[in-house]
Parts: structure tokens; sequence; C-alpha cells
């Protein structure tokens, strides 16, 4: 019972951070950056804490869009993918469908040549001539086999292929369909949160051009090189927000009074402790 009850309590707080953060982040909107470069190190942690709040706004929303586009990219991938196999299984029904035509003709040919061959022996003068129409009638028949047995064989190849196709076309269908689907997710989404958006990445450029640039380069270095492109983070149950790796209390003093910049020592992230 006691686990459970702390595991509530824990929940608890962290719903408490996320209501914090979205009350900051309405006061931040409705307020302008006031520094200079006199402003003590405390107040400047307090504008990178606040850059960091709006920036991890807009990257919520471009996670709300994530991997929408991406889906839609593969649909469209996908689609041509089997465009193009559809495309290729008709080229070589086609073929199949060449092959017993032409085997057909092929057929007529040679029983044309065999009963031509047949007439012929009726006027043979010698053995010799009746022979040698008689290899052309078996030649002619065995050629008549292989004319069939291709056909079999392209017959066979059109019934797999038509299969295929069948598939693939119920597989564009439905590729089709998806990607409908997802582009209108994609449009509601985008117009739900494009002007949220717009208007965070304004008041972000606002914000940054009120700290000085040595500040803001480490800021967006260490955003660049964060997996969650979080810079400044807070201390939470004595650990860093970003790694969460232990804090030691001294350590935890030092953050608290803000004098100073304080990275931490395990992931580089700047520190900071707003807590009473």
């Amino acid at each position: 019972m006691a686990k459970k009850a702390e595991k509530k309590v824990l929940i608890t707080h962290e719903d408490d951070k996320t209501d914090e953060k979205a009350a900051l982040l309405q006061q931040i909107l409705k307020t302008k950056p006031q520094a200079s470069p006199n402003d003590p190190v405390e107040r400047k942690l307090r504008l990178l804490y606040e850059i960091q709040v709006i920036d991890s706004e807009i990257d919520n929303i471009r996670t709300l869009r994530g991997e929408l586009p991406n889906e839609v990219r593969t649909l469209e991938d996908d689609i041509v993918r089997f465009e193009t196999r559809i495309s290729n299984i008709q080229v070589e029904l086609k073929k199949a469908e060449g092959i017993i035509s032409q085997r057909k003709q092929d057929i007529e040919n040679s029983k044309a040549l065999i009963k031509k061959y047949e007439e012929q022996q009726k006027n043979v003068r010698n053995n010799r001539e009746f022979e040698s129409l008689s290899k052309e009638i078996e030649f002619q028949g065995l050629e008549i086999e292989l004319s069939e047995k291709k056909i079999r064989e392209a017959e066979n190849t059109i019934t797999e292929k038509k299969i295929s196709e069948d598939e693939a076309k119920k597989s564009l269908e439905e590729r089709h369909k998806d990607l409908v689907a997802k582009k209108q997710e994609l449009e509601k989404i985008v117009v739900n949160t494009e002007k949220d958006e717009h208007v965070l990445e304004n008041k972000s450029k606002e914000y940054k051009q009120a700290i000085e640039p040595r500040l803001l380069n480490a800021y967006e270095r260490l955003r660049k090189n964060a997996r969650n492109g979080l810079a400044v983070v807070e201390v939470k149950r004595d650990a860093c927000g970003g790694c969460f790796n232990k804090i030691p209390p001294q350590r935890q003093v030092d953050i608290k009074m803000g004098k100073r910049l304080i990275p931490c020592e395990y992931c580089g992230r700047i520190l900071v402790n707003w807590s009473e």
C-alpha cells in the first residue's frame, strides 16, 4: 500500500509541474522579456528557462504532427511502388499474351507445312525423298509440341501475374484510402496548431533577442545535442531533469542561489531550481 501511495504522490507531482509550465507559458505569452547586459545571473537563467519553455512547446506541437508527414511520405512512396509493380505486371502480361499469339500462329504454320509435306509424299520418286519429307513432318510435329508447351507456360504465367496484379491493385486502393485519411488528419492538425506555432516562434525570437549571444549560443548548442531538445532543466527530486542523475546537496544549494550558471556534470545541461 505504501508503494502505491508513493507512486500516486509522484504522479501528482509531475502533473503539478506540467500545470506550472502551462501557467508559465501563458504568462510568458502576455509579457515582454526585460533584460540588460547588467542583469544578475539569476535573471539570465530565468530568461533562458523561459526560452526553453517556449521552445519545448514548439517541439510538442511539431511532435503532435510528428510522424504524420513521414507516414504520408511513406504512403506516397508505397503508391508509386505499387503503381510501378502493376505497370511491370501489365508489361509481362502483354508479353505472355504475345507469346501465346505467336505460338498459335507457329502451330498453324507447322500444320500447313505438315499438310504440304504429306501431299508431296504422294508424288515422291524414291525412298530418300519420302524419308526426307517424313523427317520434315516429324520436325514440324515437334515444333507444334514445343509451341503448345510454351503456350501452357505463358497461360500459367498469365494466371499468376493476374493474381499478383489483383493483389497489387487491392494494396494500392488501400494505400490511397490511408493516404486520404492521413492527409486529412495532418491538415486538421496543421490548421489547429499552425497559428499557435507561429505565435510561439515569434515569442521565442523576441526572448532570444533579449539574451546575450554567448549564453544563447551555449543554449542552442545544448539543444542541438540533446535528444529531447532540453538545454535548461529543473532539478527534480534531487536529480537532473534531463539525464536524471543525482546531484550532490551542496551543488543543489549553489543552483538554488542562482549566482552562476551551473551545468549538469553528466549531460552538460544548464540546471535551475525555482522551488522554495
